[in-house]
């Protein structure tokens, strides 16, 4: 990581900052362990996977650009390609040439995709809420956005998640 305080040392971590990266590593890992867990066991299903279907349920038409899922998944096009194999092998998702683009590819989410992924989706997101949102307060749910939008902008130029604000999404994505 690059200094730009200008000084030519490390910042090191003072005792305060120290505690707050080990509580935030601690909770962060906690938390997806949680998150892998429920649907591993519930859906047979490893939250990347479930992440790709939600993605693409939210899209229009629910087709995206294989590009375009592995930027907004911050995954690399090997890694998503492979995924959505996966996902074609049971019938989720069906990929087929972008018609604007010889070389482009793009992802759609099947009908039986979008009936997995509604069966899924209650388990996770009672997850979600039993180990995010009820153990936090209304303000500190508020404090937590502010803190994790501020290290998205910090970490990344574009949007990864899609840029329209629906308050009615759930946390599975859907509304």
């Amino acid at each position: 990581m690059s200094d730009t305080s200008g000084s030519a040392g490390p910042r090191w971590l003072n005792e305060e900052e120290r505690h707050v990266w080990r509580s935030f590593l601690t909770a962060t890992r906690l938390f997806f362990d949680q998150v892998e867990r429920q649907l591993q066991q519930d859906s047979g299903l490893p939250h990347a996977y479930y992440e790709i279907l939600v993605r693409l349920s939210e899209a229009p038409d629910h087709t995206l650009r294989m590009s375009q899922l592995a930027s907004t998944s911050l995954s690399s096009r090997s890694r998503i390609s492979h995924a959505v194999a996966r996902l074609e092998e049971s019938g989720w998702v069906r990929r087929r040439p972008a018609p604007d683009d010889r070389r482009g590819a793009l992802a759609q989410l099947t009908n039986a995709g979008l009936e997995y992924l509604a069966s899924a989706a209650p388990g996770h997101v009672e997850t979600v809420r039993c180990y995010l949102f009820d153990a936090l307060t209304p303000q500190q749910q508020a404090a937590l956005r502010e803190a994790a939008d501020a290290m998205v902008a910090k970490m990344s130029d574009k949007p990864v998640w899609p840029a329209v604000d629906d308050p009615t999404a759930d946390a599975g994505g859907r509304r």
